[in-house]
């Protein structure tokens, strides 16, 4: 055990230091920075770097649930939608990835890659045109009835739960541009708690599917939460001081240029 931890690599406790801290600036989700730096400058293969993100990702978002939670800041009508549609296309998108995988490695690599590149495109745009994309979307959303909501923001579950278990990315900038949508009534942090609450089933089934075909580097995961645990809570301290005008326009424009690169 002892021999493991002085294995761990301080450049992955470094990187995920700088994305907790970037996450705790702009709210811009962890995946949509720790899985292209695991793939890209660290050559992690994709399905380890998404399968050891997910229950990064679990664990990190499980504290920010409780804390949102014991503030009455999760609305549990609207988590329990979400998951209506994520479980069941998060269960069948780990069926697909593990006879893709089974038949053919690189192919289930390369689907994982090109899915990743698509929603990181998808993250750059929600979190560059937000405002545009709410007005937008308001103009048909407006009069819809309760169990219109409901249907949607259960399609909105099957969108994530499917595309999070392949990436691990997209339950953040995306979710929350159509939950602002559907639910303009409700105060934004209930849509926020309401969001990473149920990002904490979603991660944890995913990577828990990921972790049984082998996807999950445990030595990585310590590595990166030893490093983004008090990266997020200084970030977060910060957030008030932060150029978050200039760095969120810098960070989708990152992510927009990386997906490209991983979609080709």
């Amino acid at each position: 055990m002892w021999e493991q931890l002085h294995s761990i690599n301080p450049l992955y406790t470094l990187s995920g230091f700088l994305v907790g801290g970037l996450v705790g600036f702009t709210g811009v989700g962890g995946g949509a920075l720790m899985t292209p730096i695991l793939l890209l400058i660290f050559g992690i293969a994709p399905k380890t770097a998404v399968g050891t993100d997910l229950l990064y990702a679990a664990i990190t978002k499980s504290s920010g649930t409780l804390v949102h939670a014991l503030n009455g800041n999760v609305d549990w009508r609207i988590t329990r939608r979400l998951a209506a549609g994520s479980v069941p296309a998060t269960i069948l998108s780990l069926l697909f990835l593990w006879r893709l995988g089974g038949s053919n490695e690189h192919a289930a690599n390369g689907a994982i890659t090109s899915v990743l590149g698509f929603a990181l495109i998808l993250t750059a745009a929600a979190i560059l045109f937000r405002s545009a994309t709410l007005k937008y979307i308001a103009r048909h959303t407006d009069s819809l009835t309760d169990a219109q909501s409901r249907n949607l923001t259960i399609a909105l579950g099957v969108f994530l739960g499917t595309v999070v278990t392949i990436s691990s990315v997209g339950a953040g900038a995306i979710g929350m541009t159509v939950l602002l949508a559907l639910y303009p009534r409700l105060p934004t942090v209930r849509l926020v708690g309401s969001d990473i609450a149920h990002a904490v089933p979603l991660t944890f089934i995913a990577g828990t599917g990921h972790m049984l075909m082998g996807g999950v580097d445990w030595l990585l995961l310590v590595s990166l939460l030893i490093g983004s645990l008090p990266g997020i809570a200084i970030g977060s301290q910060l957030a008030a001081r932060a150029p978050d005008r200039f760095l969120r326009p810098v960070l989708a424009s990152v992510l927009a240029v990386v997906g490209a690169k991983l979609s080709i």
